[in-house]
C-alpha cells in the first residue's frame, strides 16, 4: 500500500512559524528591498561574510510579513503567517533530501515531503543557507521555482506542483569564503535579485551586542570597537574578519564575569584564527582595548 503524506499538516506547519519577532537593526534599506522583492515573488540572494546577520535578516522578514499576511486567502488556502523553512547545506545535500522520498514503515510505502516542497506547498519562504556547499546537480532543482514557472518537479512521484502565493525563495553563500570550485554558477545566481551584507557600522553593532549578549554599553562600545579593527587586519592575511557573532559571545562572557581580555582572546582571538602570527597581531590590538 502506498500513499501520499504532504509532511505539511496543520500540527506539523505550526513549527516553521516565526512565534515572536526577531531583534534585527536595519542597515540600511534591506528590509524595504526584500518586501518589494516578496511581493513581486522575485527570488532573493543574501552575500556576505559569516556573521552579519543574514539567517537572523531572513527570520526577522518572515515574522515581520507573516504580520501582515494574516487573514489573507491565498490560491492554496487561508493564510496564517509565512512558514519559514531552513535547510543548511552541506556538500551530503541530495535532490531527495529537498523534495522528499518514499519511507518503508508498518503500514507499508509511503511517500514524505522533503523541506522544498513543503514550503512550494505552503506558500512559505524556503531558506538555503549557505547554498554553495549543496552539490551543483542537487541546487539545479530550484531553477524552475526561481523563474516565471514557479514549478517544482518531484520525478519519483511524475508529478509538477504550483508554487503556492507567498513562496519565495531565498538563498545565502559568503563569496568571500568560497573556493573557485564551491562558486555559484551563473546560470543559478542570475535568477535571484541580491541583497549584500557587511558588518554594521560600530553605533548599530554597539546596540547589537548589548541586546544580544546583556553587558554593559562600554563593554558593547570597546567590543565594536575591537571588531572593527580586527577587520581591518583583512590586509595582513587574515581570511575572516571578527564577526558581530563572537563579539557577542565575548560580552556573554564578560557578564559572566570572565575577564575582558581573557574572553576577547577565547572569543575573538582564537575563535577566528589559528595562524599563531596573526593570533599575536589580534592580541595586541585586544591589549590595547582591554589594557
Amino acid at each position: 500500500m502506498t500513499q501520499a503524506d504532504t509532511g505539511f499538516t496543520e500540527t506539523k506547519v505550526e513549527e516553521y512559524y516565526v512565534q515572536e519577532e526577531p531583534f534585527y537593526i536595519p542597515h540600511s534599506d534591506e528590509i524595504e528591498l526584500f518586501t518589494a522583492a516578496y511581493n513581486e515573488q522575485i527570488p532573493v540572494l543574501l552575500k556576505g561574510p559569516t556573521g552579519t546577520g543574514k539567517t537572523r535578516f531572513v527570520e526577522h522578514m518572515a515574522w515581520l510579513l507573516s504580520t501582515q499576511s494574516k487573514g489573507t486567502v491565498r490560491k492554496h488556502g487561508k493564510a496564517e503567517g509565512i512558514p519559514l523553512v531552513t535547510v543548511a547545506c552541506h556538500e551530503d545535500l541530495t535532490a531527495s533530501d529537498l523534495v522528499g522520498r518514499f519511507l518503508i514503515d508498518t503500514d507499508g510505502t509511503r511517500w514524505s515531503d522533503g523541506p522544498l516542497t513543503r514550503a512550494v506547498k505552503a506558500g512559505g519562504i524556503c531558506y538555503l543557507d549557505e547554498v554553495v556547499e549543496a552539490r551543483k546537480d542537487t541546487t539545479v532543482i530550484i531553477h524552475s521555482l526561481t523563474d516565471h514557472r514557479r514549478t517544482l518537479t518531484i520525478d519519483k512521484l511524475g508529478q509538477m506542483i504550483e508554487a503556492a502565493d507567498g513562496f519565495l525563495m531565498v538563498i545565502s553563500y559568503n563569496p568571500g569564503y568560497q573556493s573557485a570550485t564551491k562558486d555559484l554558477k551563473h546560470s543559478t545566481r542570475q535568477r535571484f535579485v541580491a541583497l549584500e551584507f557587511n558588518f554594521p557600522p560600530p553605533d548599530i553593532e554597539k546596540d547589537i551586542i548589548i541586546h544580544e549578549s546583556g553587558c554593559d554599553e562600554e563593554t558593547a562600545v570597546q567590543l565594536a570597537k575591537l571588531g572593527e579593527k580586527v577587520r581591518n587586519l583583512g590586509d595582513y592575511g587574515l581570511s575572516e574578519g571578527a564577526s558581530t557573532r563572537v563579539l557577542i559571545y565575548a560580552g556573554r562572557l564578560i557578564k559572566e564575569g570572565v575577564a575582558a581580555r581573557r574572553a576577547a582572546q577565547v572569543a575573538v582571538t582564537w575563535g577566528i584564527t589559528d595562524d599563531p602570527q596573526l593570533q599575536r597581531s589580534i592580541d595586541e590590538v585586544v591589549t590595547s582595548i582591554f589594557p
